[in-house]
């Protein structure tokens, strides 16, 4: 099969299995295994290897770097101030403790020759942000347990690779020297990670001062960066085997920290980079894998999986974190989480060839059962961590909530409905003064100023699904739907229209604003306006008695519907460009005149009340 053929497959594939997951809540990795899994060896519909030949594993190597730098640069020291300690122990002591308690179960329990459970009981201290971070995305975790999650599987991703290649270098130093010790193979390697390290230090300096200074055009920005990783990666593993791992990390991490403004306009492509990446080498590695890989599980490698879950990730985390100021339902929430994924995967595959080279027949093991830790870890852990979260009380907000932008009279009166409609939200404003009617109505608030890098740190804006800026200024409030478009989805971001009297040479183009709340397009004007005649929310429940055409009738002419909740908690707007479909069991909430009732009005809302239908 042609090489390009491979290469659309290959994105189908992904992409394809990453919207499924979208639509059905299913864990991401799973499907695309599953399809790389079906597509290789099961139909045997192409093989990568045999496609890409030779090119296929540093196109792996590449691609598993730029994805640890992308998870870097997620990796804010600010979110240490309540994790740190944790993530630390994690990164020390979880490291030690796992590395041995997976290598005593791999040489007892699997009944691995002790050189290859030792090295492969290194590479399972990685967790990896590709499944991780797509796990934390699907569940509402709380912040704590979600960062420590985060940090550890990017911190250790390296640490994992590092620990291989100590244990492969020390076996091959012994096959050629018997008697050689740790001290001639260890400090070697240290020494070669702490050079990588400063690489990707001086990289990350170089960029920090380039681009704010201009010496980099903005179109060049991106190429200019994603070139400067695959050099670092390259010329690391230069020095040592493996070692670019933590170059990239560092470079990831260090320009994470040094506040460079230029960068927050490339988050969009580099996260787009990184969906690409995992979805194709997920599907790459998968049809990679051949049957007679598998033919090597049995019973003991089962109950090797078990110990790895039930056994070696509980006791690494607990011991680790004894005497720590994290509550105990939250270390038992880590002590269950423990995805693996490429970089795992990945690592073995290269390791399994170099075993064998050196005579450990039990190398070739390694690639089977590596794809069984990764699909046993993600299976147990995707399809339970809602349920795990929430025995364990560390689920965030479950219904969908909505982020306020700006304290008017307006938006408190919304934010009284929603908080009614038992959806979680919030009021974000950098005047105190404004935020005074939200602290006297008791409605959660935040003081600081949303587009603040360090309100992202600040303010957890995870349960919080939909966005409405409703400031007094249309510009800034459209600026606000632009910075948190690609965040929360250019679909969940609202404002209120252009006013009725606004000029239309200084409307602002569509493309650049948010969503216009209401179909009249109402504008910030407009609502102050017929707020201070008089008008109010009204909240009216559906039934199959009583559906949205007879609700209608019954409400002013005038009134303007904003939005419905369905029963789950799920909100949709009516927009200028939008109306969703009600239905019974919804409550919708209009913005209506306090128009005095008719007689039919007061007969109608009496035989309302009948039915069951709660209208306020």
């Amino acid at each position: 099969m042609e090489q390009t053929l491979v290469i659309a497959l290959v994105g189908i594939l992904g992409i394809g299995a990453q919207w499924i997951a979208w639509r059905t809540g299913w864990p991401a990795i799973v499907l695309m295994l599953a399809a790389g899994f079906l597509a290789g060896p099961v139909l045997g519909i192409f093989d990568p290897e045999h496609a890409f030949g030779e090119l296929l594993e540093p196109m792996v190597a590449v691609g598993v770097a730029l994805i640890l730098f992308e998870g870097g640069l997620s990796l804010d020291f600010r979110e240490l101030r309540h994790t740190g300690s944790a993530v630390m122990r994690l990164a020390t002591i979880g490291v030690v403790l796992g590395w041995l308690f997976g290598a005593l179960a791999g040489i007892y329990i699997a009944g691995l020759a002790p050189e290859v459970a030792i090295l492969f009981g290194g590479i399972l201290v990685v967790t990896g942000p590709t499944v991780v971070i797509p796990l934390l995305r699907q569940s509402s975790v709380k912040s704590r347990p979600a960062s420590i999650l985060k940090w550890e599987a990017i911190v250790n991703d390296p640490t994992g690779a590092l620990c291989a290649v100590i244990a492969y270098e020390y076996f091959r130093k012994i096959a050629e020297t018997p008697g050689a010790t740790l001290f001639e193979v260890v400090p070697p390697l240290i020494i070669a990670a702490i050079l990588a390290g400063l690489i990707g230090y001086v990289a990350a300096l170089a960029i920090a001062w380039a681009f704010p200074r201009g010496a980099v055009p903005e179109y060049l920005k991106v190429p200019v960066l994603l070139t400067a990783v695959v050099g670092v990666f390259v010329i690391s593993n230069l020095i040592e085997h493996e070692a670019g791992l933590v170059a990239v990390t560092v470079m990831g991490v260090a320009l994470a920290n040094m506040n460079v403004t230029s960068l927050r306009s490339i988050h969009p492509f580099k996260e787009n980079i990184a969906v690409l990446l995992v979805s194709g080498i997920f599907i790459l590695l998968s049809a990679s894998l051949e049957l007679e890989d598998i033919r090597y599980i049995n019973w003991q490698i089962g109950l090797f999986l078990v110990a790895l879950l039930f056994l070696v990730r509980p006791a690494t985390i607990l011991l680790s974190l004894l005497g720590s100021n994290i509550p105990w339902n939250e270390r038992l929430f880590l002590a269950w989480i423990a995805p693996r994924g490429i970089v795992l995967v990945a690592i073995s595959g290269l390791f399994a060839l170099r075993l064998s080279d050196l005579g450990y027949t039990d190398g070739n093991l390694l690639i089977g059962l590596s794809f069984a830790v990764v699909v046993v870890t993600i299976v147990a852990h995707g399809f339970t961590v809602d349920f795990v979260a929430k025995l364990l009380k560390v689920k965030g907000a479950t219904r969908p909530g909505m982020l306020i932008v700006g304290s008017t009279p307006w938006t408190i009166a919304l934010a009284e409905q929603m908080r009614d409609l038992k959806a979680p939200v919030i009021v974000v404003d950098a005047s105190w003064q404004r935020l005074g009617l939200a602290r006297q109505k008791g409605i959660d608030f935040y003081h600081g100023e949303i587009l603040n890098e360090a309100t992202e740190h600040n303010l957890e804006l995870a349960p919080y699904q939909n966005l409405v800026a409703a400031t007094e200024n249309e510009a800034y409030n459209a600026l606000v739907c632009n910075e948190f478009a690609y965040e929360i989805g250019r679909d969940r971001v609202f404002q209120l229209g252009e006013s009725a009297d606004g000029d239309d040479r200084h409307a602002l183009p569509e493309s650049l604003r948010g969503r216009a709340l209401f179909e009249s397009g109402f504008g910030v004007e407009d609502v102050s306006e017929r707020q201070r005649q008089g008008w109010v929310f009204r909240k009216t429940k559906l039934s199959d008695e009583f559906d949205f055409e007879k609700m209608q009738e019954k409400l002013p002419n005038a009134a303007n519907m904003l939005l419905l909740v369905r029963d789950n908690g799920t909100i949709r707007f009516f927009t200028h460009a939008a109306k969703p479909e009600p239905r019974a069991g919804d409550t919708i909430l209009s913005f209506s005149p306090p128009q005095a009732r008719t007689a039919e009005e007061l007969a109608a809302k009496k035989a309302g009340r009948k039915q069951g239908v709660q209208s306020t």
